[in-house]
């Protein structure tokens, strides 16, 4: 399927009874991994500034670092949807926008991704109108975490949530295919997710429930994996030691050699 059609069919998974499976990659082996896996999409997200690259947030990620990585997951992948992260600053208006998304689809991304509501519904149709698919961001946002003062949970209040759904129906409206809801509180989760006719992809959107919020779900890999033991987020699921298992390999392997 070309990036339109694969777009499209993450689009028509809205009510269709499986949930959408969403991960983050950041390079050629994982991207691989994920795909033979049977994932749905592979996101390049932003979050390799920090897993990857050793940053304190994404805000140090440039458009440079996001080209390199999308090129080597979308080496690996045959069939999920490859979607790049824009980075901070490469989308302030909307021409800066769509040479930001042929970037990143160029280097091999199948559509892209970026943060934010109704003000960026111009950037967004500007790419669209070029034919590049685009999934939406909405409620807690990363780049945006220095002038906020951290990592802060979306919709405690009236307005907050009359906002961030007022956000979510106009990226539908800007021609979004998918929108990935992130910490946001689950009641406004859901009251987004049943007033949209696009999938909303949740990420820390569950509370202290099971029970699900959204049309699909998005990781972190080196959180599910265990490969990142020095920070794992609260809403995470560690299912895998793999720091574990390369500090067992590589005392195995210096013991071997001594």
């Amino acid at each position: 399927m070309n990036p339109t059609e694969k777009a499209n069919a993450i689009k028509a998974m809205k009510g269709g009874g499986r949930p959408v499976s969403a991960l983050t990659a950041y390079d050629y082996p994982t991207g691989r991994l994920l795909d033979e896996a049977g994932v749905d999409i592979i996101l390049v997200g932003d979050s390799l500034g920090m897993v990857v690259l050793g940053f304190p947030d994404t805000t140090h990620v440039t458009l440079a670092m996001m080209e390199h990585h999308t090129a080597a997951v979308a080496r690996g992948v045959r069939n999920a949807l490859v979607v790049g992260d824009m980075p901070i600053h490469s989308y302030q208006t909307p021409q800066q926008a769509l040479a930001t998304a042929r970037t990143l689809v160029n280097a091999g991304a199948d559509a892209v991704k970026l943060e934010g509501g109704i003000r960026q519904v111009e950037k967004i149709r500007s790419i669209i109108g070029a034919g590049i698919p685009v999934i939406g961001h909405h409620g807690m946002l990363p780049q945006r975490v220095r002038e906020e003062g951290g990592y802060k949970k979306k919709g405690k209040t009236e307005a907050e949530s009359s906002a961030i759904l007022k956000g979510a129906l106009a990226l539908q409206e800007a021609g979004c295919f998918a929108i990935v809801l992130e910490s946001v509180v689950p009641e406004l989760a859901e009251t987004i997710t049943s007033r949209l006719d696009i999938p909303t992809i949740g990420i820390g959107c569950k509370g202290t429930s099971t029970q699900q919020t959204c049309d699909g779900e998005i990781a972190v890999i080196t959180d599910i994996i265990g490969s990142y033991p020095w920070f794992v987020p609260p809403f995470a699921t560690v299912r895998a030691d793999v720091a574990g298992e390369i500090n067992h390999a590589v005392r195995e392997y210096i013991a071997s050699i001594q």
